[in-house]
């Protein structure tokens, strides 16, 4: 909050942000017996996408900046999981989740453009 570094600058940064916010959103509708469960994974998953990022942008070599960048993508891929679930325990319907689901993909494919590949290795 107080550093001024480079990811906050960055367009992914912002549309994390976004992806907190409609994250937290959906966990208040979910029925109070979740509240220890289901909410907090979704939670956690979601600050794990912005703490990644972050500690990602500061590391000095490519391939530590990916390691990071994977992780973030995997919550990424923990808060689709669990919406899916929720939406099968009709919690939620498809129209609620659009926002969220939005972002997810927006998210989830500037992450992807991020993680540059080593191609001695594909």
């Amino acid at each position: 909050m107080f550093i001024q570094l480079k990811h906050k600058s960055l367009d992914v940064y912002e549309v994390i942000r976004e992806l907190i916010k409609e994250t937290y959103m959906l966990s208040l509708k979910l029925p109070a017996d979740e509240k220890f469960n289901m909410v907090q994974q979704i939670r956690r998953a979601a600050i794990s996408v912005h703490l990644n990022l972050a500690e990602g942008c500061s590391r000095r070599s490519q391939n530590e900046r990916n390691r990071y960048f994977e992780i973030a993508r995997g919550s990424i891929i923990e808060i689709d999981s669990a919406i899916g679930i929720a939406f099968k325990l009709e919690y939620t319907m498809m129209e609620e989740l659009k926002p969220l689901g939005e972002s997810i993909v927006k998210t989830f494919k500037l992450l992807s453009g991020m993680i540059k590949r080593d191609v001695t290795h594909n």
